[in-house]
This record gives C-alpha cells, sequence and structure tokens, in this order.
C-alpha cells in the first residue's frame, strides 16, 4: 500500500471526546465494522480503511472531487480504523489549500459527527476566498487530471505503478495511480 498512507511527518490525531466513543461503539464493537448500516452495506459514518479502501478520488461533492475520500480518511481516523490511511496528507493539503480551510479546523466538524451534505454546507461558507461554481469544478478538473511533475515524485509513481501493475499504460494520473493502488492494495487483480 501507497499513497496517502502513513506518510511521514503528519500529525498524528487523538480526539478523547464522547462523540467519538458514541460515533465508533458500533463499529468498533462489531466484527464485521462495515456491515453497521441499515441495509447491510458500507457504514460510512465510520469507514473501516483496513477492511476496503476509501471513496475514489474522483467521486465528488458539492463539485469538489477527493472531497468523500477525505471525508473518509478523516472519519476513520476518528474511529481508529484507517489503516495505512493518513487524514492531512499532501493530497488532502492540496484540498485544504484550495479551500482555505485548515484541516483540524476540518476534523473537528467530522468529530461532531455531521453527515456529508453537513459538511459541505459547513466547507461552502468557510471557503477562503469565496469560490464560485466554476472555480469549484475547474480547480476539480485540473486536479483530477493531475500528473506527478517532480522528478522524486514521478520516481514514487512509478516505482509503485510498476509493482501493482507493470503492463498498464493507461495510470498517467495520481487518481489513476490511488484507484489502481487501492484496488491492488485490497486484493484486486490488475
Amino acid at each position: 500500500m501507497a499513497g496517502c498512507r502513513a506518510e511521514a511527518g503528519l500529525a498524528k490525531w487523538s480526539f478523547p471526546n464522547a462523540f467519538v466513543g458514541n460515533m465508533c461503539a458500533k463499529t468498533l464493537n462489531n466484527t464485521r465494522p462495515e456491515t453497521n448500516s441499515a441495509s447491510g452495506g458500507t457504514n460510512y459514518s465510520a469507514p473501516d480503511l483496513t477492511r476496503q479502501p476509501p471513496r475514489s478520488p474522483r467521486t465528488r461533492l458539492g463539485g469538489f472531487v477527493h472531497l468523500p475520500r477525505m471525508i473518509d480518511k478523516a472519519r476513520a481516523t476518528v474511529c481508529g480504523t484507517n489503516g495505512e490511511f493518513t487524514y492531512g496528507c499532501p493530497m488532502d493539503q492540496r484540498f485544504f489549500a484550495f479551500a482555505g480551510i485548515k484541516a483540524s479546523e476540518f476534523m473537528r466538524q467530522v468529530k461532531a459527527g455531521k453527515g456529508d451534505g453537513e459538511l459541505l454546507v459547513w466547507v461552502m461558507k468557510h471557503l477562503r476566498p469565496q469560490r464560485t461554481e466554476p472555480e469549484i469544478l475547474a480547480w476539480s478538473a485540473w486536479y483530477e487530471q493531475r500528473a506527478p511533475s517532480a522528478v522524486e515524485g514521478r520516481g514514487f509513481f512509478n516505482d509503485v505503478h510498476k509493482k501493482n501493475a507493470p503492463n498498464r499504460e493507461d495510470i498517467v494520473t495520481w487518481f489513476d495511480w490511488l484507484e489502481l493502488d487501492d484496488f491492488v492494495s485490497f486484493g484486486g487483480k490488475p
């Protein structure tokens, strides 16, 4: 596993409040946390990223790519089920830089138990500077097509690409790479 997982130098989070216990209680006491939802499917309120990857970076919320993935990582971090995924990694930081929001401020909202829609409302209210829909869509299009540019980033990208799927020529962007890495890391065969 690679990508935004267990990256060196990133702060560890600890959340000693009553909400964390309430949000995570069912998940942490169940032997199959991903089946805690009423429908028996994935529990998006507290995903277990040791058993499944977060949502695709291409999944959009309010026009923002990566936001749903970051929400999954934040919720899992609160519950201690983030596995090797790191909330606040460099890809998350690109979102925070565009939004003008601090990772710690966003995490407080996650800890408060807000749903995806409520988190989006909070993000839109706290954007600095305020962004228009076309600006959000343009940023998302740029981010979705972003490829490694620095030599070190390109080397890391290529090393993992070679390990995961050496014959795949369609892995060009970071999002392509993340989706491939998530798939292979959780048992998929490229």
